[in-house]
């Protein structure tokens, strides 16, 4: 793998810590601005949607620049908006400072997943995605883990101001290793737009949306869930959270190794098990071991569905697949926002701690019925094709009787 993957990496590392982080913190920030548990939970909710609105905002400007200048443009607004957030003197300032940083995110990754692809052959596209994703999965296993206990014992303010650190050294990386490679020509917005008629991208950016909303509507509320449900203390979350990030490296790098092999079958498994773990959550997270070895599953299936579900929107979008790749990003960020946002309801309207589980089980599981369909609508035109470019119709055919 070219050592550019690794400054790729580095860039996500960061970027996965201030995504992740917030959800270790989340009883230390509502406590300190004092506001509820759900109210505070909008830190996720509005990072996300920031990412949906800046993947292809960033994107579309990214077009007017070489792409290693745009990633390295990308980094400074991720370091500006952590930097704002550590000193935010108020929630709605936060939320501000989060939405900033968010608006890095998605073109960040639409870009460089971009960048990861053409660095390599073209049967190791899923696998270098994968690397570039491995930083985001570490994030988990290391900054995240740190950055919580970071903020419950020093304070979160502190936690976002390493955070912003880590930006600059994601910046130094990608302005080191990263290659010059100049902006295709002949690439206009018009052009990246076309990619959206094909109903095959549509959708592989729902799959993304429900399949790995699942993920985020159980892992937002992972602090009190552990705490109040399972009996936890505040500084096993910690620990919890690298079970976590352990279960997402190990889940990524299965699912890059495998989506190059076999695409859609990868999904189905990944997505099915999802389902079921989910659901099973909401039952396991009363043990404390059961619910730790929940958490790492629900880790190591929710990332498996990563590499392909990118993959599987560049081979869809080849022809322009930029704004694609970006605006994927921010699908699995809406699916964050909407995980978040509905977990956030059921617990507001008395269900307990552990409804979103439910919520997650019911987006998973809708995932995969997309995902069924999506290869049956590929395999219905591919037998389509086969039947125009033989020249024999099949409404032409006649049949033959013996």
């Amino acid at each position: 793998m070219p050592l550019a993957l690794l400054a790729l990496a580095i860039g996500a590392f960061g970027i996965g810590t201030t995504e992740f982080v917030i959800m270790g913190l989340l009883p230390q920030v509502a406590g300190d601005f004092g506001v509820s548990i759900p109210t505070a939970g909008l830190l996720v909710t509005g990072y996300a949607l920031g990412v949906v609105i800046g993947a292809p905002l960033m994107t579309v400007v990214g077009t007017k620049v070489s792409r290693k200048r745009m990633l390295m443009l990308l980094m400074g607004l991720f370091i500006a908006g952590n930097l704002l957030s550590a000193v935010a003197p108020t929630f709605a300032v936060m939320l501000i400072g989060r939405v900033v940083a968010s608006l890095a995110h998605g073109a960040f990754f639409g870009i460089g997943s971009v960048v990861a692809a053409e660095l390599v052959a073209p049967h190791k596209k899923a696998g270098a995605i994968a690397m570039m994703f491995t930083g985001l999965t570490v994030a988990n296993v290391v900054g995240v883990p740190l950055g919580t206990l970071i903020g419950q014992h020093v304070g979160w303010r502190v936690t976002f101001g390493i955070v912003a650190a880590l930006g600059v050294v994601g910046l130094t990386g990608v302005a080191k290793l990263v290659p010059e490679m100049p902006r295709p020509e002949g690439v206009h917005l018009r052009h990246e737009l076309a990619a959206f008629k094909n109903a095959q991208v549509l959708l592989a950016m729902a799959m993304t949306v429900l399949g790995f909303g699942g993920v985020f509507a159980a892992i937002t509320y992972i602090a009190p869930m552990m705490t109040h449900i399972a009996g936890f203390a505040d500084g096993s979350v910690t620990w919890l959270l690298v079970l976590f990030g352990l279960g997402m490296v190990g889940g990524n790098l299965v699912g890059g190794k495998f989506a190059d092999r076999a695409l859609m079958p990868m999904l189905y498994v990944s997505l099915g098990a999802l389902a079921l773990v989910l659901a099973l959550f909401t039952l396991t997270a009363h043990n404390k071991i059961a619910a730790a070895v929940t958490i790492a599953l629900i880790g190591a299936l929710g990332f498996a569905t990563v590499p392909p579900l990118q993959k599987r929107v560049l081979d869809q979008a080849h022809d322009a697949p930029t704004l694609a790749s970006a605006v994927n990003i921010g699908a699995f960020n809406l699916g964050n926002a909407l995980s978040a946002w509905l977990g956030g309801i059921v617990i507001a309207a008395g269900f307990g701690y552990t409804a979103p589980n439910w919520v997650g089980a019911a987006l998973a599981a809708a995932a995969l019925v997309l995902a069924v369909l999506s290869a049956a609508l590929e395999r219905h035109d591919a037998g389509r094709g086969n039947v125009i470019a033989s020249g024999a119709p099949a409404e032409r055919r006649m049949p033959v009787h013996r």
